[in-house]
């Protein structure tokens, strides 16, 4: 598949305040003001609204729903109605939350749902009139790209190799990282991208073709086999890359955030204590084996995965053992960051703000 490309978007289309800039005759011109990060997933509609600050930037707003977008799409090849009325309700909020803020530079992001969908077109469509959002629909390498932009900063600076990866609801991007300045923020890391993947698979569309409730032994391990296969190609590919004594995994998403705070027992979810976590491999495997040994009403009830996670976490597990299968590693690093901070990162690099330490806390 092709190596990296430049990243960066145009003004998205839609009102004044959406534009990230004033047109001053033919040109446009960045404005400082906030900036907002839209991440629509097949399963969670995400934002971020930040400003910069000397160390990365300061967030000032967000918002987080499930939406399950992409419920039933891969065994119907289309956005179901009940999905795309849940998505334009959360849509709407993040609307407004921007146009409180006062918002003006965006980027608004679709991704494998709407890649994939026979009708993901006409729903964007649909929100443009509706909600009165322009939502461009991202290819799977700059999806990959902007996962090493929002979290690469966490790997390990003395590392000279990293496996960064991003388990999603529709698909899921495997990145092999060279070493050399992993503190570095956005394009300065993105360009260490040696080579990428993005499996078409992820939580919501494996726990429909597996089931997701009452997950057997022999159920996990063929979804993990399953997994495994579709990435063994990208796996021989990086086979010749170098490998260090700080070869680690870094990985984003909510799997690998649930299983941090089900390793910490958290009362309720806690993004300080979890974003930038290391787990050493041993640890990992008792937390996927406490999962597996959940019922569903268990998994449910935790307060770190919720009856809204509870049908997918088994799946995601499955995908992150078939990724530790592949790619061995004594330790994990857990990012509570992702395509958001990528794409606020890029943003306000673009308008010259670069600082040296990315946003840690929210």
């Amino acid at each position: 598949m092709a190596q990296t490309s430049p990243l960066g978007a145009k003004p998205s289309a839609g009102p004044a305040w959406e534009h990230g800039g004033a047109n001053v005759g033919n040109g446009w011109v960045a404005q400082r003001g906030p900036y907002a990060a839209l991440d629509l997933g097949t399963n969670n509609c995400r934002l971020l609204v930040a400003r910069p600050a000397h160390d990365g930037f300061r967030v000032i707003d967000a918002f987080s729903r499930i939406v399950r977008l992409g419920e039933g799409l891969s065994q119907t090849g289309r956005l179901s109605e009940a999905a795309i009325t849940r998505t334009i309700a959360a849509l709407t909020v993040c609307r407004d939350k921007m146009a409180a803020r006062g918002v003006t530079r965006t980027r608004l992001i679709a991704t494998e749902a709407c890649r994939s969908a026979a009708n993901g077109e006409a729903f964007l469509e649909r929100v443009q009139t509706e909600v009165g959002l322009h939502l461009e629909i991202v290819d799977r390498e700059t999806e990959a790209q902007l996962a090493v932009a929002g979290c690469g900063v966490l790997a390990d600076r003395d590392a000279q190799s990293i496996v960064l990866f991003d388990i999603g609801g529709g698909s899921s991007e495997i990145i092999w990282l060279a070493g050399a300045g992993a503190g570095a923020a956005g394009a300065s890391t993105s360009s260490r991208i040696r080579a990428w993947e993005s499996l078409r698979l992820g939580v919501v569309s494996l726990a429909e073709k597996f089931g997701g409730d009452d997950v057997t032994h022999e159920t996990f391990a063929a979804m993990t086999r399953f997994v495994a296969q579709a990435l063994a190609p990208f796996a021989e590919r990086v086979a010749d890359q170098t490998r260090c004594a700080r070869f680690h995994l870094l990985g984003t998403s909510g799997t690998v955030t649930t299983i941090a705070g089900v390793h910490l027992n958290l009362p309720r979810y806690d993004r300080r204590q979890i974003d930038g976590l290391w787990l050493t491999s041993a640890q990992v495997d008792v937390t996927i084996a406490r999962l597996r040994a959940m019922s569903y009403a268990e998994r449910a009830a935790n307060a770190c995965i919720g009856h809204e996670r509870a049908d997918l976490v088994l799946a995601g597990c499955a995908i992150l053992e078939a990724i530790r299968q592949s790619f061995p590693a004594q330790r994990i690093r857990i990012a509570d960051r992702g395509l958001r901070e990528g794409m606020l990162t890029l943003m306000m690099n673009a308008d010259g703000h670069r600082p040296q330490v990315a946003e840690r806390g929210r």
